[in-house]
């Protein structure tokens, strides 16, 4: 095997040797001593060989969306995703193949004619003969592994109802008889650094893509797990993959696939409107929403790329350099660099604003999430309309999307009419857009997406889902007509999204797309403390309350926050209360400024302020910092304990847990209610990725009849550790 491979790759061939201590060509193409029918020598010559076809794949231009590979294939896999150099993965494999030569004994049979399930039935009727499911290959080939005469009594057992052939192996591999070369295979791979893979690679153990974090475990696990490569290869297809192509000697694996069924159908690719998934480049019309101070984080916005979905980067209370290093970190990013940028509306920093709507445009991203508007302004304009343009054929086009989270008709109008020509004028003469962008304006919507947003995390209005879908879908229906559009504002929906049923009732709704937060805070890639994650995994429906919004408490602004384990929101409504009632902090009842100091600021006031006052120069607000308005200068300070409930909660300050301000919805309660007693009970284990599976396949099923009224075990959560009989 590898014909021509080892001259076209002399460098790599004389690396194999190296550390193999023999020549890999006359291994691969001779192998004059039998050397090959031991695995020690059998898994590092064929890695060599199937890490040179990449190479040669690479050289032709191969650029695979997705890689996998069966069993030792998939260290080839993780070699071409990057996530290995070429000798460290000729070194862990020769290290691998002996660890398990050193198991000895046992062998492997492959069973064909009888599906999976039905293949368990018999050999639980058999009991128990030390033989365990080694490979799911495909509906009617299944692998085995255990002692010799456990399998020929399996063999007997099975009679005419499926072939039995024997395989040439000289152990039980993927079997519970590996226990101890994976504990040994274990502490090799602790010495072992794994790059984060530039192309995602599907782990057999999980039939998922690996977590980069978990590589080394996923590894040691498979040597005595059992290949889930039916489950694999359906994954790759309910990815969108279509199209294969095998590396290395054989086409075994090309087989398997195409013996695969049809793709069931509808699915989860079935759901929303069509040009959503076109244009913001997903497989589902899914997002997830941008959360305050990169809750939403770098992290959770790179794998959700690399699942084919899409999320928004949580901007507010960041200023524009914290911005600016995450655009660089999600750049720079291996990967699919799909992502959104959240603009939280800034009344009392316009200039900020500005900046960070500049700044989208400077550094060229194409879909921005508006929150928290009740108005379009200036910086909305620019960055949505930067580059718009009419096209030979007269058509106004923008190339920049903006997605407007609206709760109130009258927000909804104004993000569906053009641009007022005030703001159009004023952007004209400043320079920020030319007349031609302009004019191009004048015909198109500000906001190409409208997203209802009911009771939510975060501000809100606790508006009903039932009747904010449908109410902004007539007002986009009447827009639409009143200015003669070309393009279909798009309108989907979020708050409350936290069970596939909730999703189901969205689209059922007429939403053509839904936008997820709640669900997404209580997972690994969230960018808030482990102390949060779990206040969070545990809470329920009943479990959040209405608070004063930091931001606009004094014009009666709201925030929905967990209640659960936190005082904030009455800590925060009595503020609110004693300021509306009394204005100036020394106007405050002595008995209520003393327990304020005591249990709320945990400092005096004096030193709130001090602190207050250097923040608002800090970030150029000077006039502000000098206020001499009493009930003002109280107003600034509140805020003061505002921001700092949000960072003791997002750093995990345990001392400071009865001051947590944790924004989030009953929508995490109800997927705390799905999933009680599953893996993903654990939100270490509740990746944003999975969440999203969860969601839109389990609405899939429930909308075209396919799902159980109560599901026990959401897509994605088997414990590999429990899957060797």
């Amino acid at each position: 095997m590898g014909g021509d491979l080892f001259d076209r790759f002399p460098e790599q061939t004389a690396i194999a040797d190296r550390v193999l201590g023999t020549p890999v060509a006359a291994l691969c193409l001779r192998d004059e001593g039998g050397l090959l029918r031991d695995t020690r020598w059998a898994q590092p010559a064929l890695f060599v060989v199937e890490a040179l076809s990449w190479l040669a794949a690479s050289a032709e231009g191969a650029t695979p969306d997705f890689l996998a590979g069966h069993s030792l294939g998939e260290y080839a896999a993780l070699f071409a995703a990057g996530c290995l150099g070429f000798a460290d993965a000729v070194a862990l494999v020769r290290a691998r193949g002996e660890l398990m030569a050193r198991a000895g004994g046992g062998g492997m049979t492959a069973v064909i004619g009888l599906p999976l399930t039905e293949l368990r039935a018999r050999l639980t009727d058999l009991g128990d003969v030390g033989v365990d499911v080694a490979n799911d290959n495909a509906d009617d080939q299944v692998v085995l592994s255990g002692p010799r005469d456990g399998l020929a009594a399996v063999a007997a057992h099975l009679g005419p109802a499926a072939r039995c052939v024997p395989l040439a192996v000289s152990a039980a591999f993927h079997s519970r008889h590996m226990r101890a070369a994976a504990r040994e295979f274990e502490d090799v791979l602790a010495g072992v650094r794994f790059a984060p893979p530039r192309i995602p690679v599907l782990s057999t153990v999980t039939a998922r893509p690996h977590d980069p974090a978990l590589i080394a475990d996923m590894l040691a696990l498979q040597v005595r797990c059992p290949v889930r490569w039916r489950e694999t290869v359906e994954h790759l297809r309910e990815l969108g993959v279509r199209e294969i192509r095998e590396l290395g000697p054989g086409t075994v694996l090309t087989g398997l696939w195409r013996r695969l069924p049809p793709v069931p159908e509808p699915g989860p690719e079935s759901l929303g409107d069509p040009s959503f998934r076109a244009d913001y480049g997903v497989r589902w019309a899914y997002l997830a929403g941008g959360m305050y101070r990169g809750v939403s984080s770098v992290a959770m916005l790179d794998r959700l790329g690399k699942a084919g979905l899409m999320g928004f980067l949580g901007t507010g209370g960041f200023g524009l350099a914290d911005v600016t290093a995450a655009l660089d970190a999600l750049d720079s990013a291996p990967g699919p660099g799909r992502f959104g940028v959240n603009l939280l509306a800034m009344p009392d920093n316009p200039a900020l604003e500005r900046d960070l709507a500049d700044l989208c445009v400077r550094r060229g991203v194409r879909h921005v999430e508006a929150a928290g508007f009740t108005d379009v302004t200036a910086a909305l304009v620019r960055y949505r309309f930067a580059g718009a343009h009419l096209d030979a054929t007269g058509r106004a086009v923008a190339p920049r999307l903006l997605l407007a989270k609206v709760s109130r008709p009258e927000v909804a109008a104004r993000f569906l009419a053009p641009p007022p020509g005030a703001v159009l004028a004023g952007l004209v003469a400043s320079g920020a857009l030319t007349a031609r962008e302009a004019a191009a304006a004048e015909r198109l919507p500000v906001a190409t997406d409208l997203c209802a947003e009911a009771d939510s995390a975060g501000h809100t209005d606790a508006r009903s889902p039932f009747a904010l879908v449908p109410g902004i879908t007539a007002a986009r229906d009447r827009a639409a007509a009143e200015h003669g559009y070309r393009v279909r504002v798009r309108v989907g929906a979020a708050g409350g999204i936290g069970t596939p049923t909730a999703v189901a009732a969205a689209f059922t709704l007429g939403a053509d797309f839904v936008v997820t937060g709640s669900v997404n805070q209580a997972t690994p890639e969230a960018g808030t403390s482990d102390a949060v994650k779990d206040m969070l995994a545990a809470a329920g429906v009943q479990d959040t309350a209405y608070a004063p919004a930091g931001d606009t408490f004094e014009t009666g602004g709201r925030v929905q926050v967990l209640r659960r384990g936190t005082l904030f929101a009455a800590r925060a409504t009595r503020l609110v209360e004693l300021h509306r009632r009394h204005g100036d902090w020394d106007a405050f009842p002595a008995a209520d400024r003393a327990a304020i100091e005591r249990d709320t600021f945990r400092k005096p006031f004096a030193d709130v302020w001090r602190e207050t006052q250097q923040h608002y120069r800090e970030t150029g607000r000077p006039h502000l910092a000098g206020t001499t308005d009493p009930a003002r200068r109280t107003a600034l300070a509140l805020r003061w304990y505002f921001a700092t409930s949000t960072s003791a909660a997002l750093g995990g300050d345990t001392t400071q847990r009865a001051n947590f301000q944790v924004h989030t919805g009953p929508a995490i309660g109800a997927f705390n209610d799905l999933v009680r007693g599953t893996a993903l009970a654990d939100w270490r284990l509740r990746h944003v990725d999975v969440v999203a599976d969860v969601l839109m396949r389990g609405a899939a099923e429930h909308l075209h009849g396919r799902r159980a009224a109560h599901p026990t075990d959401p897509p994605g959560t088997t414990d590999p550790a429990n899957t060797d009989t």
